[in-house]
């Protein structure tokens, strides 16, 4: 991007009337984010949704002056940045009509082709919840997804450090410009998040985490993956905040169920009674909705072990299939007395230990 389309583009995000939607309205209409300021005042209210109050800014030259600053900053500190119309642009984040207009990227960010999984939680975080996120990612590290959060105290941290020390790739999602951290504690992670992921916000470097900014930057959160988790969450918090945003932009949202009087529970109790996300369990239950294929994903796939150990229900269809042979899954599941929802879960735990192996169509034989 050239610097004058840059300065222009910064321009845009920096007027307060000027939000993301009608950023992009003005640049599809007038051809560029520099071609808007060269057009009539006239020709852009004929716009549809675009009034006086918002394009009165456009003539307003401290706003220049605010972009020239931050072009300054981004080129002394070798900040990297992806417009909306880049071909590196996020794809998911790309298709929602508040997407911001420019994100600075800081570490080793690359999400081309990749599974992305935003997760996220309670700053309070309980050793339910932390011990869930170690085995969470655990699990599915052998599909080598993606691993978004706010990089905040509680589950945000712990899912993070959980990925990173397996090797996934992590993304921080900020509330404030690349030239701080919050919260200061955890500068100690940076450099360990940077060498395998990044950090990635909208906002300049004159920005301050502020309250409002969190609310905005959760929507990054919940737009650029295919699928927002949460881990645990109490009645209210930011947490519902990106699982209603994620939900209305159709993606798939999942919680992790608790007890019924536990605080931190209450809120991802909530969202699976009132079916805004679906009931999480385990990694089994996120490639079963999201359909992944595991014989193409698997990077580094796990063979059957020895002497594992199975549980009750794994027993069950494990023994139905080897006395029985090929079956199909609703056969399976009238076999083993379970719905076929938890068995088909099972049946995909299953074959990431390496027990299991799927046939065409819906069939399965034990290996």
């Amino acid at each position: 991007m050239m610097m004058e389309e840059l300065i222009s583009a910064l321009r845009l995000q920096c007027i307060p009337n000027i939000g993301d939607i009608s950023s992009r309205k003005l640049i599809a209409y007038c051809g560029g984010p520099t071609a808007v300021f060269k057009e009539k005042k006239e020709a852009l209210l004929k716009i549809g949704g675009i009034g006086t109050k918002i394009i009165e800014g456009l003539y307003d030259s401290r706003y220049l002056k605010a972009a020239e600053n931050e072009y300054a900053f981004i080129k002394e500190h070798s900040i990297e940045y992806v417009y909306f119309e880049d071909k590196n642009y996020p794809k998911f984040l790309r298709h929602c009509q508040d997407a911001p207009l420019i994100l600075f990227q800081k570490g080793a960010i690359n999400i081309t082709d990749r599974k992305i999984i935003s997760i996220v939680g309670t700053r309070n975080i309980t050793p339910y919840g932390r011990q869930f996120c170690e085995q969470f990612i655990e699990e599915l590290a052998p599909l080598d997804p993606v691993i978004v959060s706010g990089f905040a105290y509680g589950v945000d941290i712990c899912i993070q450090k959980a990925a990173n020390a397996l090797g996934l790739q992590t993304i921080g999602c900020l509330a404030h410009g690349l030239n701080q951290i919050y919260p200061r504690a955890h500068r100690k992670y940076c450099a360990p998040i940077e060498k395998n992921g990044g950090f990635l916000t909208e906002f300049w470097s004159t920005s301050k985490p502020d309250r409002e900014n969190f609310l905005r930057r959760n929507r990054i959160i919940a737009g650029i993956s295919e699928a927002t988790i949460v881990i645990e969450s109490a009645e209210k918090g930011g947490s519902l905040v990106t699982a209603d945003i994620a939900n209305s932009y159709n993606r798939d949202v999942f919680a992790v169920p608790g007890r019924p009087k536990d605080p931190f529970s209450a809120g991802t109790n909530t969202l699976i009674k009132q079916q805004k996300a679906h009931l999480l369990t385990s990694a089994a239950d996120l490639v079963y909705h999201l359909n992944w294929d595991l014989q193409k994903k698997l990077t580094n796939p796990i063979q059957k072990q020895l002497f594992v150990e199975l549980d009750e229900t794994e027993h069950s269809i494990y023994s139905f299939l080897q006395q029985e042979g090929k079956q199909f899954l609703d056969d399976i599941a009238m076999g083993s007395h379970l719905p076929i929802f938890k068995t088909a879960s099972t049946l995909l735990s299953m074959e990431l230990k390496g027990l299991v192996r799927p046939l065409p169509g819906k069939q399965f034989e034990a290996i």
